[in-house]
């Protein structure tokens, strides 16, 4: 619960219209809060108590059965299961695939590889020697005389049959009427259009410039300077009180949820007491009081005993279950004796049998001298 007051801020001063409006804020305010900081201080106080007692818990159950039906099986699995698979397959791959494309790239294809090699170097080497002592001189020689016995007379006659004539009738047929036109026919008529152009883009501006003047003035005087008067003569003090307000509104929040802090945890602290005088002290007599004697008294009276006579009684019982047993071993060593009679070895080595009793202590001599475990009893003994 925020409880701490809001570091003061600088006095500012107050007209009488927010000194007017402050306190009924405040009274109204205060009025709906305190409902709404109680329930919510109940609901925090009852979801701190669930999740300590109950969803805590149910968490902690909740991780520990996922581990214990998820993560344990899969880390077992992929421990015991997936990892020496995976590594077994893996010694199978490269038993059966690794190696042997090893050996074979080392023993079978390098060779093979190399003796390409060589062979397609000594082809190349031919190729080569061909092409450089046989092809280029013969290409050289065919080059030549096509140049200088076909081109270059088809080129001359071609020139001067056919390219210098074609010149001579486009440069006099074309070229020069073209000229003309454009001297005495279109560059005057362009600077006349461009002229014209000018003069009906100047035209042009001025109305747009004198139009653009008239609709500013007109929109300033139909919606500038009446928009500017109400937004400087209504909207602006409108919002300066719907600031005070809110601002007083907000202020008023935060002391009437304060408040009702305090208010809240007085009624916390009482109920807590109430309940605590009411039902908690009470058990904790009873117990102090009445349960914890009779349970001393009936453990002193009744399950000590019990107890003392149920120890008694299984140690009666072992004991006659452990004589019933040597009984029983003894009959049966004396029977096979009368019937099939005594080996050499078990007469001349008889078996000793020591009797033990389980789950007894054994009696514990005395320590002497002679029966002294230190080294240097040992040493005089040898």
């Amino acid at each position: 619960m925020d409880l701490q007051k809001p570091p003061a801020e600088p006095h500012q001063p107050e007209g009488c219209l927010v000194v007017a409006i402050r306190l009924p804020v405040r009274i109204v305010v205060l009025v709906l809060v305190v409902p709404v900081r109680m329930a919510w201080d109940a609901l925090v106080v009852t979801g701190r108590f669930l999740r300590d007692t109950l969803l805590r818990p149910l968490g902690r159950a909740l991780l520990w059965l996922g581990q214990v039906l998820f993560v344990w099986p899969l880390v077992g699995l992929w421990r015991y299961v997936l990892v020496p698979a995976g590594r077994a397959l893996v010694r199978l791959g490269k038993v059966l695939l690794v190696v042997p494309a090893v050996a074979l790239y080392r023993y079978v294809l390098t060779p093979v590889g190399h003796a390409a090699r060589w062979l397609a170097q000594g082809v190349g080497a031919g190729f080569a020697l061909l092409y450089a002592r046989v092809l280029t001189p013969a290409g050289h020689a065919v080059g030549w005389l096509v140049r200088y016995g076909v081109v270059v007379p088809v080129l001359w006659c071609v020139r001067y049959a056919v390219v210098v004539p074609a010149l001579w009738l486009v440069r006099h047929l074309v070229v020069v009427p073209a000229r003309w036109v454009y001297e005495w026919i279109l560059a005057p008529v362009g600077r006349a259009a461009a002229w014209c152009a000018l003069g009906s883009w100047r035209l042009l501006a001025l109305l747009v410039t004198g139009l653009g003047t008239a609709a500013y003035w007109t929109a300033r005087v139909l919606l500038v300077l009446p928009a500017l008067a109400l937004w400087r003569r209504v909207l602006v003090p409108v919002g300066r009180f719907l600031g005070v307000l809110a601002r007083e509104v907000g202020d008023a929040l935060g002391h009437a949820w304060r408040i009702a802090g305090h208010l809240s945890r007085a009624v916390g602290r009482f109920l807590a007491t109430l309940f605590r005088w009411v039902f908690v002290e009470p058990v904790r007599w009873v117990y102090r009081t009445v349960l914890t004697p009779v349970g001393h008294a009936v453990r002193d009276a009744v399950l000590r005993p019990a107890a003392q006579a149920a120890r008694a009684v299984g140690r009666a019982t072992r004991q006659a279950l452990a004589s019933a047993r040597e009984t029983a071993r003894q009959t049966r060593a004396d029977v096979r004796r009368m019937l099939f009679g005594e080996s050499r070895e078990r007469a001349v080595r008889p078996r000793e049998r020591e009797a033990v009793l389980r789950r007894e202590p054994t009696p514990l001599g005395t320590r002497t001298l002679e029966s002294s475990t230190t080294a240097l009893t040992n040493l005089t003994k040898d």
